[in-house]
């Protein structure tokens, strides 16, 4: 139906910028004695809630099993889901253009269409203070929203597009169930909307080089409702083969229709 193969990689652009945001996340453990504390990086991957805490669960007897388990504490994002944004919708002749790959074509950009993504990043620790330092660590740098500048397309590195991200809720569970020997895993779930345009197949054309026009007087023919020609004044860049982003002038010709060899009509 549609024919054409494009591909922006616009969703996995999405999903790197928003985990970027998280890859830098440090705990500081304060030690009981004077030798000061110890800095530990939060872990952080693309998955699935349900698929770590039950990872966690496997090793839920810190006493009687020998398995090794998932270090705590840790971040994990997904995506929860893709809509339409009906309030971002731009005119469709909202187009751009940019010099193409020679200098009689150019490439035009048609607008994007809104989607927004929902985003859920979830915190997994095992006491509340290493849960509150990465919770801090996030929630002051949205207000409540926080914005980014991607290139959209992957051919042209001077267009940018800015995306805004607005943490839209935070969620505390604490799953402590059983014995006083079971793990404990706190989780704190961060909820984001990230706001997208996705772009359709990038289209060539031409550039148009010379224009004429022709003036004339109207229902002044010999049947009355006839023209006559006056003139054709042409229009084309000087020099010709000049680049459509260069600074150029304009060579003007105006050519009377008294001249035989004009082919004014």
């Amino acid at each position: 139906m549609f024919g054409n193969y494009f591909y922006h990689e616009r969703i996995k652009k999405a999903v790197s910028t928003f985990g970027k945001m998280f890859n830098d996340i440090y705990i500081l453990r304060k030690s009981s004695s004077t030798q000061g504390a110890t800095q530990m990086k939060v872990p952080l991957s693309y998955g699935p809630r349900a698929k770590f805490l039950e990872r966690i669960r496997e090793v839920a007897d810190l006493v009687n099993n020998d398995k090794v388990a998932i270090k705590l504490p840790r971040l994990s994002f997904e995506i929860e889901g893709i809509s339409y944004d009906t309030m971002r919708q731009l005119p469709k002749l909202n187009d751009q253009n940019r010099s193409g790959s020679t200098n009689n074509v150019r490439n035009k950009f048609r607008s994007g269409v809104p989607y927004i993504m929902n985003f859920a990043l979830t915190i997994y620790a095992k006491n509340q203070d290493d849960a509150l330092q990465i919770v801090e660590q996030i929630i002051p740098y949205f207000a409540p929203q926080y914005t980014l500048t991607i290139k959209p397309f992957n051919e042209f590195d001077n267009i940018t597009e800015d995306v805004p991200i607005i943490l839209t809720g935070v969620n505390f569970n604490d799953d402590y169930e059983g014995e006083q020997g079971t793990r404990r895993t706190i989780q704190y779930t961060l909820t984001f909307d990230m706001h997208i345009y996705f772009h359709g197949k990038i289209d060539e054309g031409s550039i148009i080089r010379e224009v004429n026009a022709n003036t004339l007087i109207m229902n002044s023919g010999l049947t009355g409702d006839s023209d006559v020609p006056l003139e054709r004044i042409n229009l084309v860049p000087n020099p010709l083969s000049v680049s459509p982003d260069s600074d150029f002038g304009f060579t003007e010709t105006f050519i009377l229709a008294a001249d035989s060899d004009a082919g004014v009509i």
